[in-house]
């Protein structure tokens, strides 16, 4: 099966478990693996072919910049679950971090990764 990499969607969002976050806000990284059949599009060449990523790019960046969730879980299924409507699209990776997280002497980065496909 063919992939799709689209990496480091960056957007500022709401999702957090604490209050703050959701009030404050934070940054977010989104990286979102796309499994499709990309066969018909390295012949024809023609965009209609394949998917157009930039509305994929789009939705993620709408889905992190207008969501409240308490976890980053639920995001990330909300983010693969609204990727599975697009026609063509059998199976998708989103991995979200964190870059900043509010936690008090921790300076790295807290990343969850799914994985969902259209018979899920």
């Amino acid at each position: 099966m063919d992939c799709i990499h689209l990496e480091k969607i960056r957007c500022y969002g709401y999702t957090g478990y604490l209050p703050e976050e959701q009030v404050l806000g934070q940054w977010f990284e989104v990286d979102v693996t796309l499994w499709l059949d990309l066969s018909v599009a390295g012949k024809s060449d023609a965009i209609e072919d394949t998917i157009d990523y930039r509305n994929i790019i789009s939705n993620v960046q709408h889905l992190v910049k207008t969501s409240k969730f308490a976890l980053v879980e639920k995001l990330a299924t909300a983010i693969a679950e609204s990727i599975l409507v697009v026609k063509g699209i059998e199976q998708v990776k989103v991995k979200l971090s964190k870059p900043a997280a509010p936690i008090p002497d921790f300076s790295g980065k807290i990343s969850i990764e799914i994985t969902r496909n259209v018979l899920q």
